[in-house]
């Protein structure tokens, strides 16, 4: 096979590397140094491709057809590498699209003047065949712009390497090999280039570019040169609210973000990295020992004093490893978390004090309990005794003081519901469940509260079946009804009337007391309606102590049986309070399902 086939052969896979290359970018298209490096490697194919026919030419009008087709790429390609080098390292970012207007001038230029060069000879002169027949076939003589193009793409080469130098120094690790791919993308083709300089006839620099191609992809598919520019990922470290600090596998403190020099202000004060953390860090020496003895992922609390203020941070460390998963260094990150320290230590402050309450409170109660019940127990029984004597001596102040007996057994029922409450929420009361005969029960309630009716000139009836019968503690039983009763009885006016029934419903009965009283307004009955362990709000009547804590106490005790409580009232026409309880036969036959379950078991 002759020189010039190989020639061929070579450049053509040279020309599908490029191409493969210009694939790869295109994946990440949306990145705009993707899109640029897409363009350079298409003007490199163009160039490589003409090159290939150049090299199979047999007459001087195939070499300038086959110059036509180099010069789509020939003028561009450096100018577009430098464009990918300015997006690179993230230069002049505001007046990009001018730069490339500027830097862009003298390509396009080039490429016009080469393609009207048999009109003035500004690129190339004339052409001079070879006696040999060789290749190339023909010596071309260069013209001014040729040189003004080169001294340009030279001009250009250098420009790149400047603005890669300092960046190359503050860069990681990763990020100097993506610099050192792009410089050997460009160095390869500029150096095949400098051979004809030195008197070779055939123009190499498409093997340049089939170098870069190769250096390229693996760039691409090593060390991810597509996958975030070096400016974005210094755009996402700045942002970072965590403070972040890299550490090289020499524990040398390489990189950190602006939230990490807040953290550590002695970080800001270094001029030059890497530099050792010992020296910097020297004022903490627990996290410095931490640092260097870590062998795998932790998570610790860093605390320091800053502006007066103590702060508290929460700190993970973690190592670094390359693509061959060896380690490379170790991160550092420290997340704030200050305020939820303080808020935690409020918190702590107001357990406290809400322990202490709750204390106070406990207190309370059991001074209610010995030094205020029993001395209104005492008074019930004073003015028992003396609304009796004085009512047999027909005495004229006998009904003032059945008013103040009725006053102070209200008070005495008031602290026995708060009481009994209190004992319920604590959990103090024992729920003893058992078969009672409701007629019987109710009858009992009724004795005391019919002297109070009497008084109002009340009429109370009770229609209840013998044969109903709940299972109650009949403690809690003895208590919800004393407060519906006493309730009904006060607001219910003269002469009115009270009415006590019962039915069965299922598995449960269903206790109603009604009342022909003032009713309750919506918008009490609103708030009695909310299921919530205690009723806020005001009540109807002189004293609502007692009815908002019998209330309360009814609903708790009702809960506790199973049952539900609810009522029904129209303001003026009465009331109707309705509870649940289970019925004795029903909770009789369940424990006898249950004891049938057991024993098939």
């Amino acid at each position: 096979m002759e020189t010039k086939h190989w020639m061929a052969v070579t450049l053509s896979l040279a020309t599908a590397l490029m191409i493969f290359v210009s694939y790869l970018s295109y994946r990440k298209r949306h990145l705009p140094v993707a899109k640029t490096m897409i363009l350079t490697m298409l003007a490199a194919a163009f160039y490589a491709l003409g090159s290939v026919f150049e090299a199979m030419s047999r007459s001087l009008e195939d070499i300038k057809l086959s110059m036509q087709i180099e010069y789509f790429g020939i003028p561009f390609v450096t100018t577009l590498w430098l464009f990918q080098v300015i997006q690179f390292t993230g230069t002049a970012a505001r007046w990009r699209k001018r730069l490339a207007v500027l830097l862009f001038a003298i390509p396009v230029t080039i490429f016009f003047l080469h393609l009207t060069n048999d009109w003035h000879h500004l690129v190339y002169e004339r052409y001079i065949p070879n006696p040999d027949g060789s290749i190339p076939l023909y010596t071309s003589i260069k013209g001014p712009w040729y040189k003004v193009h080169t001294v340009y793409n030279y001009s250009v080469l250098l420009c790149g390497v400047f603005l890669f130098i300092p960046m190359y120094r503050r860069a990681s690790p990763i990020v100097r090999r993506q610099i050192a791919v792009l410089l050997l993308g460009a160095a390869a083709p500029a150096i095949f280039n400098s051979f004809l300089w030195f008197g070779l006839k055939v123009d190499l620099t498409p093997f340049g570019f089939a170098v870069s191609g190769v250096a390229y992809v693996w760039g691409i598919l090593r060390f991810h040169l597509l996958r975030l520019t070096p400016i974005a990922q210094a755009q996402v470290f700045e942002t970072i609210r965590d403070g972040v600090i890299l550490f090289d596998s020499e524990h040398q403190i390489v990189s950190f973000n602006r939230a990490a020099g807040q953290v550590l202000p002695e970080l800001v004060q270094v001029k030059r990295y890497p530099a050792d953390m010992s020296e910097i860090l020297s004022a903490h020496p627990e996290l410095l020992e931490r640092i260097r003895e870590s062998e795998g992922d932790e998570r610790f609390p860093f605390q320091t004093a800053m502006n007066h203020r103590m702060k508290y941070y929460s700190c993970s460390l973690s190592l670094i490893y390359d693509s061959g998963q060896n380690g490379i260094g170790k991160i550092l990150m420290f997340s704030d978390i200050t305020e939820l320290k303080e808020t935690e230590a409020r918190l702590r402050e107001n357990a406290r004090q809400l322990s202490e309450l709750n204390a106070f409170k406990d207190k309370l109660f059991t001074v209610m309990a010995h030094d205020i019940r029993d001395p209104i127990a005492l008074l019930v029984s004073l003015t028992d005794l003396l609304s009796d004597e004085l009512a047999a001596a027909g005495d004229e102040h006998a009904e003032l003081v059945r008013e103040l007996k009725g006053q102070v057994q209200s008070t005495f029922h008031l602290v026995d519901n708060l009481l009994d409450w209190y004992r319920s929420q604590e959990g103090q009361v024992a729920f003893r469940p058992s078969a009672w005969n409701l007629q019987r029960v109710v009858q009992q309630a009724l004795l005391p509260a019919v002297t109070k009716a009497d008084m109002k000139q009340i009429v109370m009836t009770e229609r209840i079946d013998k044969r109903l019968s709940v299972s109650a503690d009949k403690e809690m039983l003895d208590v919800i009804l004393r407060n519906l009763l006493s309730n009904a009885i006060k607001f219910t006016g003269a002469g009115g009337a009270i009415d006590i029934a019962a039915a069965s419903k299922d598995s449960f009965i269903v206790i109603s007391v009604r009342d022909n009283g003032s009713g309750i307004d919506a918008a009490t009955a609103e708030l009695l309606r909310m299921e919530e362990r205690f009723v806020k709000g005001a009540f109807p009547g002189d004293d609502t102590g007692e009815m908002r804590f019998g209330l309360a106490l009814i609903r708790e005790f009702v809960r506790i049986h199973g049952g539900s409580l609810w009522f029904d009232s129209e303001p003026g026409q009465g009331t109707v309070f309705s509870f649940t309880l289970p019925s004795a036969d029903g909770a009789l036959n369940s424990q006898e399902r249950e004891n049938r379950e057991e024993e098939c078991g």
